[in-house]
């Protein structure tokens, strides 16, 4: 290719169609998605019937609860394939229509429905245990205790219709800074190291860092961080927006805070969420430590964070086509056992995964599990990014996560909590890192492959850890009556920039901006389910490599309890406990290790 040519991401319409996923496990048509759609419509009206009957008898519940998983069950699939639909490209009118009509429809329906939590808790403590221990209702037992535990935190009928109407609304600066962040902001184009044009945007930023000239790096860090300083304060006002409504449910439901509120679903105590950052803060001599061995080895006056994503041995090539990438992936999972390599296989080589970029497609990856459907993958891969392959086996996991799940409980008991679904991704992330550094044929690859490890580390235990306390504190400041302005968001990011990265490091003024791009933020307090998550899997996946049947076994069951028990539980019986702060420290003990193996092969 010429160096003045220009490369641009292909429409939607121009993609191979093996290369997109096939979304027929869902609905084959259109008119499918309408059916089922009318149907949910049409039984709305319905939970009408049993207001005020749910303590009735036992039949009545089970009556209720029946057709209640079976409108749940419905919508989830209806719900699944519209957020899909919309993921493949963003600027889609028709997928964005339908997806605000299912929205529409469960706002309906979550009205209609609002009067069940409080009608249950209401039912007499001793009516309700009879309830509880009659064989009839042995299939919704875990699933009405979980709802008992709400009730200090649910309102009366009329307030919780309130609350239930304000959903659509609740969701509105989600929603535009979505809107704005993926199909509005444009961020023009930039020659590469080889003097190419690309398109510039959320997919090939990453691919820009990695840059091994520095000028490059630079160039795309100033060029994408300029788009989000000129619409800073409408991002600072949908950031505020979604961190007031978090503050607002949580002060109506009567927690004490909204780390509280998010945490309590979970059944997970704050000091998991407080010990985790404490851990982090007192283990940051050893990142900074890393970071100056980062400088020190590509030979750095300072060190940018535009420099911290390009491999340190930049003239090492990984580079991966999509089949090489699950070949390599398929042969560092074997030890997990015939059925789950090959059911991953078939999905890979098949098409559960949306494997390329393409104009207005949702930046990133995930999975997207649900009951009825295939565990869909969304991926922008790129052949030379080494990180990509990671992310694919990431997403792997939590889409062998949701087929064991799916399998292996009834429908109520299978969408498995966030907080475990990030064991199952990392301890895949995992068994690659071993793998390859098996496989390594000289120090020079162990060293890329440490990097690239110590590397994911910093950026899921380390990075993570700080948005989990940006968003604390942001969230303290607006329990506390404190502004959310540009000014002081931008303050309280520098804070924790220069903390956790450290004296030595160049801050540049305009990676204040960071907090204002970081679409997690909009689901406050869940990114620190990721290092938690790495740091369970680094204990998980070290007991199954140097384990038996026994280890093996226990992990697929973990794999397959789905939400039949409460995370902490879930992991215990896979063979760690969460509630001590071990396998954190462990993780970033491993960390130091790393980095001082680090800095002794190069």
């Amino acid at each position: 290719m010429s160096a003045t040519a220009t490369t641009t991401l292909p429409l939607r319409s121009e993609v191979p169609v093996g290369d997109c996923w096939d979304l027929s496990s869902l609905y084959e048509t259109e008119e499918a998605w309408q059916a089922d759609f009318d149907k949910v419509a049409g039984q709305v009206d319905r939970f009408e019937t049993y207001q005020g009957r749910l303590g009735e008898s036992v039949d009545t519940l089970l009556e209720f609860l029946t057709f209640d998983l079976e409108i749940d069950r419905i919508a989830e699939r209806l719900g699944t394939y519209a957020f899909l639909r919309t993921t493949e490209d963003q600027g889609d009118s028709d997928h964005q229509a339908r997806k605000l009509r299912f929205q529409n429809l469960v706002m309906k329906a979550s009205q209609a429905a609002s009067f069940v939590r409080p009608e249950l808790l209401a039912i007499d403590a001793e009516k309700m245990d009879e309830f509880l221990n009659d064989p009839k209702l042995a299939d919704f037992k875990l699933q009405l205790e979980r709802i008992v535990r709400y009730r200090p935190h649910t309102l009366t009928d009329r307030e919780e219709r309130l609350l239930a109407m304000q959903g659509e609304m609740a969701g509105a600066a989600g929603n535009a800074f979505r809107q704005l962040n993926d199909a509005d902001l444009k961020f023009g184009e930039l020659a590469d190291e080889n003097g190419r044009k690309i398109e510039l945007s959320h997919a090939t930023f990453s691919q820009f860092l990695q840059s091994p000239k520095r000028e490059v790096r630079k160039a795309a860090f100033e060029q994408y961080y300029e788009v989000f300083d000129n619409h800073r304060n409408t991002l600072a006002a949908t950031l505020a927006g979604s961190i007031q409504r978090d503050v607002y449910y949580a002060r109506a439901r009567n927690y004490e805070n909204s780390l509280e509120a998010a945490l309590f679903p979970d059944n997970m105590p704050t000091s998991v969420y407080d010990n985790l950052i404490s851990a982090v803060r007192d283990s940051l001599p050893a990142v900074h430590h890393y970071l100056d061995v980062r400088r020190r080895k590509m030979g750095l006056s300072d060190l940018h964070h535009y420099d911290t994503y390009v491999p340190i041995l930049s003239d090492v090539k990984k580079r991966h086509t999509w089949d090489e990438a699950v070949n390599v992936i398929l042969e560092s999972l074997a030890p997990l056992g015939s059925e789950y390599v090959g059911t991953l296989e078939g999905g890979l080589r098949g098409r559960w995964s949306d494997r390329y970029p393409n104009r207005g497609k949702q930046s990133g990856a995930f999975s997207c599990g649900s009951f009825d459907g295939d565990p869909f993958i969304l991926m922008n891969f790129k052949e030379e990014v080494l990180n990509d392959v990671f992310t694919l086996t990431h997403e792997a996991g939590h889409s062998m996560h949701s087929w064991y799940s799916a399998s292996h409980q009834p429908f109520q008991y299978y969408n498995y909590t966030i907080f475990v679904a990030e064991v199952a991704s990392t301890f895949n992330e995992q068994l690659l890192t071993a793998h390859l550094l098996e496989q390594a044929t000289d120090d020079t690859e162990r060293a890329y492959l440490i990097n690239n490890e110590l590397d994911g580390l910093r950026a899921t235990v380390v990075r993570q850890t700080m948005f989990a306390e940006f968003e604390k504190r942001t969230h303290e400041m607006a329990e506390a009556g404190e502004p959310l302005t540009v000014a002081s968001l931008r303050a309280t990011y520098r804070e924790l920039l220069d903390a956790y990265f450290g004296p030595e490091f160049k801050v540049d003024e305009s990676l204040e901006l960071e907090c204002f791009r970081i679409p997690h933020f909009y689901r406050a307090f869940y990114v620190y389910k990721y290092a938690t998550g790495l740091s369970a899997a680094v204990a998980l996946s070290r007991r199954v490599l140097g384990g038996g049947e026994t280890e093996l076994n226990d992990y697929i069951n973990f794999l397959r309890g789905g939400c039949s028990q409460d995370p902490l539980d879930l992991l215990k019986g896979a063979g760690v406990d969460m509630t001590k702060p071990d396998a954190v420290k462990t993780t970033l003990d491993h960390f130091a290790d790393l980095t001082k193996q680090l800095d002794e092969l190069i």
